[in-house]
C-alpha cells in the first residue's frame, strides 16, 4: 500500500519592487494596490503597515495571491541580505522607458544578486510622449541585463502604471516565476519569517510588522524576533482587522512587545511565556541596534548621508569631516550628493533609511521643507564650515544606537525560604559578591533560567534592619517578585542596574 505524503502548501510569493528614483515603482504599487485588493479593503491600507496581499486573476482563469513589500527597496531587503537571507522571494526591477538604466538601478541590481532571488524588470512609463521601449532595452543590455530573447534569460514587460497597460501580463509573469521557484510551506509547523517593520505608539506600545515565510501562526503562542518577544493576543492582518491565525506569505502586525524588534531580524513562535524569555535573552547580543538602523559585516552602525553644496569642493571637504568622526562603532555612508539646493528628490534618497541631510550654502525648497517635515528627517543647513565640523559629532553621537546591558552590583546564594507567596517572598541569603541594597532590581535564577524579576523591599541582617549588606555576610530579604517557582537552596540573586552607552 502506497504511503500518503502529505504535500507542502504553495506558499505565494513576497516580492519587492526596486529601481531608479522617480522611474515609477510607487505609482506601479499603487496602481496594483487599487486594483488588486478586494473592494472595502483598499482605504489606507498603506498607512497601516508596510505590505499588503493582492488577489490576480491570472490568464487562465486562476485566482492567485501575491504579497508585495510596500516600500520600494525597503530596507528590511538590505537587512535581510546581510544576513544571508531575504523578507522578498522575487524582485521587480523598475526601469523608465523614458530614461533607461540609472546607477540607482544598479544598485538595486547588485542588492537583487546579493540577495540571491530572482527577478524580472518592468519598463515603465511607455505611456509617455518620449517612451523608447527599445532605446531602454538597449540600455539595461549595455549595462549586462540580458533580457529574453536579445541573448539572456531576464523576462521583461513594458508597462504604463497609470493606464494599467501590461500590468495584468507582469503579474501573470511573476507567477510564473514564482512557480518555477516552486515556493513551499509547512503550515503545520510553528511560524517564522522576517521583521520588516517595527514601531512604538505611546498608546499601543511596540508593534512589529511581520511576514510569515513558513507554518502558521495562531493565538496564545508567543513570538520573538531578535531579545523581543510579545504575546499573540493583538494580531492584525493589513487591513487593521484583528485576526487569530495566520499562514504563510502573510503579512500581519503584532503589538506588545517587551522591545524593539530589529528590521530584518528572523522571528519565530513558541508555545508559552518562559520558552519565549529565554530564546530572547540569547540573543540579547543584537539588543542595542535600534529598529531600522543598518550595520556593517564588522557590527558597526551605519549613519546614512546626504549632502548637498553651492559646489563639487565642498562635497568633499565636508566628506573629510564626516570621515573624522567614524570610530569601532560608527560608519558614515554618504548616499547621495549633488550641486544646488535641496529638493523632494533628496528627501525622498534620504526616506526610510533615517538619513540626515546636509546643507551648505545652499537652501532648501519649500515643498522639500515640507516632506522632511511630514517624514521627520532632518535636513541641516550651514554657511560655515566650522560651524558644520562642530555640528557633526553632535549629530553622530545622537543617532548612535545604545547598547543596553546589565551592570551587577551585587551576587547572593539562597539559603532558606522563610515565606513564599507567587508576589511576595521572605529568604534567606549570603552574599557572595559585591552589595545589595533595598530597593535593587534582582532576578532569580536557577541553573541560568530565570526564575523571576522583581525588586528588594526590606533587609535584616542579624536582627537590625539595614538598608545594604556586602560579601561575604548573610542576611534575611522581602521580595517583591512574581515567581511560578518556589525558590530552593542553591538558587541565585543577582542585583543589577540596566545601563546604556
Amino acid at each position: 500500500m502506497k504511503e500518503n505524503v502529505e504535500q507542502p502548501a504553495v506558499r505565494p510569493p513576497v516580492v519587492t519592487v526596486m529601481g531608479h528614483i522617480d522611474h515609477g515603482k510607487s505609482t506601479l504599487l499603487d496602481y496594483i494596490r487599487k486594483t488588486k485588493v478586494a473592494e472595502g479593503e483598499a482605504g489606507g491600507i498603506t498607512q497601516h503597515i508596510s505590505a499588503y496581499e493582492v488577489e490576480h486573476t491570472t490568464e487562465d482563469g486562476a485566482l492567485r495571491k501575491v504579497t508585495f513589500l510596500d516600500t520600494p527597496g525597503h530596507e528590511a531587503f538590505q537587512h535581510l541580505r546581510s544576513r544571508g537571507s531575504s523578507a522578498a522571494d522575487i524582485a521587480i526591477l523598475v526601469v523608465a522607458a523614458d530614461d533607461g538604466v540609472k546607477p540607482q538601478t544598479l544598485e538595486a541590481l547588485k542588492a537583487i544578486e546579493e540577495a540571491g532571488i530572482p527577478f524580472l524588470v518592468a519598463i515603465t512609463k511607455i505611456d509617455k510622449n518620449n517612451a523608447d521601449v527599445e532605446r531602454a532595452k538597449n540600455s539595461l543590455l549595455e549595462h549586462g541585463i540580458y533580457l529574453e530573447g536579445l541573448g539572456g534569460s531576464v523576462p521583461y514587460v513594458p508597462i504604463s502604471s497609470k493606464t494599467g497597460e501590461g500590468v495584468p501580463t507582469l503579474l501573470d509573469l511573476l507567477l510564473l516565476l514564482a512557480d518555477m521557484e516552486e515556493l513551499g510551506c509547512d503550515t503545520a509547523a510553528p511560524a517564522s519569517g522576517a521583521v520588516i517593520e517595527s514601531k512604538c505608539d505611546p498608546k499601543r506600545g511596540i508593534s512589529a510588522t511581520l511576514i510569515i515565510k513558513e507554518g502558521t501562526m495562531k493565538s496564545g503562542q508567543y513570538v520573538v524576533a531578535g531579545p523581543a518577544y510579545a504575546p499573540l493576543r493583538l494580531m492584525e492582518d493589513f487591513t487593521g482587522s484583528a485576526i487569530r491565525t495566520a499562514t504563510c506569505s502573510s503579512p500581519i502586525m503584532v503589538t506588545g512587545f517587551s522591545d524593539t524588534p530589529p528590521v530584518g531580524a528572523t522571528f519565530t513562535t513558541v508555545a508559552d511565556k518562559r520558552t519565549a524569555q529565554a530564546l530572547a535573552r540569547e540573543q540579547q547580543g543584537d539588543a542595542g541596534k535600534s529598529a531600522g538602523a543598518l550595520y556593517e559585516e564588522d557590527g558597526r552602525f551605519i549613519l546614512p548621508v546626504v549632502i548637498k553644496s553651492d559646489v563639487v569642493g565642498s562635497i568633499d571637504a565636508i566628506k573629510h569631516e564626516l570621515r573624522k568622526h567614524e570610530d569601532d562603532r560608527t560608519c558614515i555612508r554618504v548616499i547621495h550628493e549633488g550641486v544646488g539646493a535641496v529638493t523632494e528628490g533628496d528627501i525622498k534618497h534620504a526616506s526610510g533609511k533615517h538619513a540626515i541631510i546636509i546643507g551648505f550654502n545652499v537652501g532648501v525648497d519649500a515643498a522639500a521643507r515640507e516632506m522632511a517635515e511630514r517624514q521627520t528627517i532632518e535636513v541641516a543647513t550651514f554657511s560655515i564650515i566650522y560651524e558644520l565640523a562642530d555640528w557633526i559629532p553632535e549629530a553622530v553621537q545622537a543617532r548612535r544606537p545604545k547598547v543596553r546591558g546589565r551592570k551587577v552590583l551585587g551576587v547572593a546564594a539562597v539559603l532558606k525560604v522563610f515565606s513564599f507567596a507567587k508576589k511576595s517572598q521572605t529568604i534567606g541569603f549570603r552574599v557572595q559578591e559585591g552589595t545589595i541594597t533595598v530597593g535593587d532590581r534582582v532576578v532569580i535564577t536557577r541553573d541560568e533560567e530565570e526564575l523571576g524579576q522583581g525588586t528588594i523591599d526590606s533587609m535584616r541582617s542579624g536582627k537590625s534592619e539595614t538598608s545594604s549588606v556586602n560579601a561575604p555576610n548573610e542576611c534575611g530579604v522581602v521580595l517583591s517578585m512574581t515567581l511560578d517557582t518556589k525558590p530552593r537552596y542553591g538558587d541565585t540573586l543577582t542585583a543589577f542596574v540596566m545601563t546604556e552607552e
